[in-house]
């Protein structure tokens, strides 16, 4: 079977399982198992698959049939334009958080200043690493409770050529962390414990659960977080918090309940508020 074939093939089982944007996943897919780009795809498409290149493309495809996420099967996801490697128990980062990083370059008004960051349950780093790849003099710090996933988070800060400017801690939130920062990200979980079943089968059954619980009523991890964020934030500094849909009340009540006053939100590109901004 030639490649171009093996490419036809793929697509093919991909449009009848159902899967959106078959074509281009089967090309996505097919690089990655035959090691080659788009462009070489397509300029090698009359050569002959290596039967283990093509054993290789039919799992992926009958993973991805089955639900499995395309950055998942490949292990890395593009985010800001960056790429960041994944972990099992990272969540793949996706283009709805990007709008954090925007609402903090937005509040920021000296990007050349010497800023000190932290970003709360980092997970592979996209959101502090993304940050400091805009503010050259900034030091980032990301806390996860997992040591696998700062694992991940530290490799990814070293591929970007961020390391230097870049430290990942083990922690809970900001427990026994000394401040002030200027800047506060975070994108905790923030979905209904009950709710997590009917998420789509990508989300429920292939991201790790702690990144997505956020008890009974999603908000246990803002409850947790508003104090340590009131503590450490600088005096004018800001802290911009991804959140789930309908939740801008009660988070703003939790945060305003620790003394941390609203300073903006920003909406995703479907728009649904996603950022909160607070101030000290």
């Amino acid at each position: 079977m030639t490649i171009t074939e093996a490419l036809r093939d793929a697509a093919a089982r991909l449009t009848a399982a159902g899967v959106a944007q078959a074509r281009l996943e089967s090309r996505v897919l097919a690089g990655d198992a035959f090691g080659l780009s788009r462009e070489s795809l397509l300029a090698r498409g009359d050569q002959t698959a290596r039967p283990e290149d093509l054993a290789r493309l039919s799992d992926l495809v009958a993973r991805r049939i089955g639900g499995e996420p395309t950055a998942r099967l490949l292990g890395r996801q593009e985010f800001w334009s960056l790429e960041f490697g994944l972990g099992p128990e990272t969540l793949i980062p996706r283009a709805d958080s990007e709008t954090i990083v925007e609402a903090a370059l937005a509040a920021i008004a000296d990007r050349d200043a010497p800023l000190r960051l932290v970003d709360f349950g980092t997970g592979s780093g996209c959101l502090l690493l993304a940050l400091l790849s805009e503010l050259p003099n900034a030091q980032g710090l990301g806390i996860d409770a997992s040591g696998e996933t700062l694992a991940v988070a530290a490799r990814n800060a070293e591929r970007l050529g961020l390391a230097a400017r870049a430290e990942f801690c083990p922690g809970d939130w900001g427990q026994g962390l000394s401040g002030p920062f200027d800047l506060i990200v975070s994108n905790p979980p923030y979905i209904r414990d009950g709710d997590i079943a009917g998420l789509a089968t990508e989300v429920a059954r292939f991201e790790p659960r702690r990144a997505l619980a956020g008890g009974a009523d999603g908000l246990d991890c803002y409850r947790a977080l508003a104090p340590d964020i009131a503590r450490l934030l600088k005096t004018g500094g800001q802290a911009v918090m991804e959140i789930g849909q309908g939740q801008v009340d009660e988070v703003d009540a939790i945060m305003a309940a620790a003394g941390l006053k609203p300073a903006g939100c920003r909406a995703d590109l479907a728009g649904i508020v996603r950022a909160l901004s607070f101030t000290r």
